[in-house]
Parts: structure tokens; sequence; C-alpha cells
């Protein structure tokens, strides 16, 4: 893996993978904080926890990073795996010579975290697995997505399909910001790394090897997500050992609709002395 300085905008920065792929990260706070990565829903950026980065790098060295096919990272040909996305995680941590990390991951970078967790646990101190689940089968059901979003012209149709399972309602009838931003995310996302990464869920089963995750765990759930069920979190609650639980009030987005309470949270599980 090889780091350059070259930058696109400022504060961006890119390392090569092992198999040739450019990804971008970003890093904010004091050298001295320990660690925490943080991963994103599937068809954003980076800038999706822009919102929480003033809060959590007062405490932490924060590492965000764009996934393949996502952000300004490369896209290379699909379909992807989350053995290749979690290698991805673990290569930019062996660039930046980072031993040991904080994890959370909403969504996508939920079950990310779940893989690190599984198959790379002395990589990973404390994990929060965010509005997520760890199989979201059957795997046929994804097959006409992944067709579907690669069609010419059809990303603006996907776009708004990923803002109503993503806010509330009230959200979505006022000028709100967010969702301004958040769709801005999805119409700047190559289809490919939707469809990529679509082909990593459809395969992804760890409602049993999530039991070999040892990381003291934190699951957050939206009460009214209708992509990841909180009966999804309750699940991986249950099957992780001594994981924790919480439920907020929200959609899928519960970093964004619920930024104080999600923040309070982070923050009191990862600072646990």
């Amino acid at each position: 893996m090889t780091i350059t300085e070259t930058r696109r905008t400022e504060g961006l920065n890119y390392f090569t993978t092992g198999d040739g792929v450019r990804l971008a990260y970003r890093i904010d706070g004091l050298a001295d904080k320990p660690v925490l990565v943080l991963a994103n829903s599937i068809a954003t950026s980076m800038n999706m926890w822009d919102g929480q980065i003033p809060e959590l790098s007062k405490h932490f060295r924060v590492l965000r990073y764009d996934y393949r096919g996502h952000g300004e990272s490369d896209t290379p040909d699909g379909p992807y795996s989350f053995d290749r996305l979690g290698r991805d995680v673990i290569e930019l941590l062996d660039a930046l010579q980072i031993d040991r990390v904080h994890f959370l991951g909403l969504s996508l970078g939920g079950v990310i975290a779940q893989w690190l967790g599984i198959y790379a646990p002395v990589r990973v101190d404390r994990l929060i697995l965010s509005n997520t689940s760890s199989y979201l089968g059957p795997a046929e059901q994804w097959q006409g997505l992944i067709a579907s979003v690669l069609e010419q012209g059809k990303l603006p149709e996907f776009a708004d399909m990923f803002i109503k399972n993503w806010f509330p309602s009230h959200m979505l009838e006022s000028d709100n910001p967010h969702v301004a931003s958040f769709r801005e995310m999805v119409l700047a996302t190559r289809p490919q790394g939707i469809a990529g990464s679509w082909a990593a869920i459809r395969d992804m089963d760890m409602r049993r090897t999530a039991a070999l995750i040892s990381s003291p765990t934190l699951v957050i759930s939206g009460q009214y997500d209708t992509v990841t069920l909180p009966e999804h979190g309750e699940l991986i609650a249950k099957t992780v050992p001594n994981a924790k639980q919480l439920i907020l009030p929200a959609v899928h987005l519960s970093n964004v609709e619920y930024q104080a309470e999600f923040l309070s949270a982070v923050l009191e599980f990862l600072q646990v002395k």
C-alpha cells in the first residue's frame, strides 16, 4: 500500500490498496488522541459525518474514508465483498501505522464494523454498530436492484428511494439542508459503487459469526428505521456477547436526525475508563 500527498480538496489524502484501488481519507483531531474510525452508509461519502466532527475531534483523532466506488475514491469493477471492504480498512490502518482503533459504522459501515470485530479483533478496541444488520436477505431481492441501478439515467430515481428511506416525513416536506446535502452525495456516487456494495450485502450473512465478536459493542437502532429494522439491531445485540442496544426515535440516519443524543451515547460508550 502507498500513501500519496496529492489532494483534490484541503485535508483530503489518498492511499492505494493491495489490489490497486486509490481510496480517499482524512483525519481530524490531535495526534495524541485515541483513533476513532467512522464508516458511512452506502451511496454517501465521508462527509455524512461532517456534523459530528467538531465534537468527536475534541476527544479523538477521527479517521474517515470513502469506500471504493464512493466519494473521492476509485471505482473498480464489482461485485465487491465484505472481505475486500474489510481489508480496505486494515490496509489503511497499516499504511498509517495505526495498530488499534475504536470503530463506528452506520448502515453499510456497521457491517464492515462487524467484519472487523469477527476477523480482525486485535485491531479493534470498541465497536459501535449503528442502524445496521447482520443479514439483509434473501439474496434474490438484490439482483433486480443491482441490475436497475446500472441502467443509464436511473440514479435520480434511486436517490429519491434512499432519501425516503433515510429521513422522516417532516424533514422531507421541508426545505431541509441535511436532506439536500445527502441527495447530492447519492447523485455524486457512481452506480457501479452502489451496485458493487449491494452485491456485498447480497452475499452477507453474519447472524452466527457475530457471536465471535469480543470487543465491547454498542448497537444503535432507529425505532422507525425501515431499512435496518430495530429488531435487526436487537438480534445483533443478543448475538454479540455483552453487547448493549440503544433505540433512538429515528429513521435510518440517527447521527443526523438525533445528533445530540447520538453523540452523547457514542462519547459515553467510548470514554469508559
